[in-house]
């Protein structure tokens, strides 16, 4: 099993996290890594807190930091991007 750099791994996540959000399928395509090993840095993610596309949690659990994150990537949508945005990370917009 391959080991990645810490540099190459930020680089590739950063293709799957916000405001990216390629899925996993093109970009382990593209960068010659197994989907399975996306879906674990993803999983990574997740349980640090960070908001990662498609997971259907509540962001009761994210860290201010994920929060924040979340709510400048949304301060110039429209409310119907807001809306969408917002059915994609299974949320509410009060939330």
């Amino acid at each position: 099993m391959p080991r990645y750099s810490e540099e190459r791994k930020a680089a590739v996540l950063k293709k799957l996290l916000p405001p990216q959000n390629r899925s996993v399928v093109s970009v382990a395509t593209e960068e010659g890594i197994s989907d399975v090993t996306l879906y674990s840095w993803l999983k990574q993610c997740r349980e640090q807190g960070m908001p990662v596309p498609g997971h259907r949690n509540t962001g009761e659990d994210w860290s201010p930091e994920a929060k924040l994150a979340v709510v400048i990537e949304t301060a110039s949508m429209s409310e119907a991007e807001l809306s969408a945005y917002c059915r994609e990370k299974g949320l509410y917009p009060e939330q």
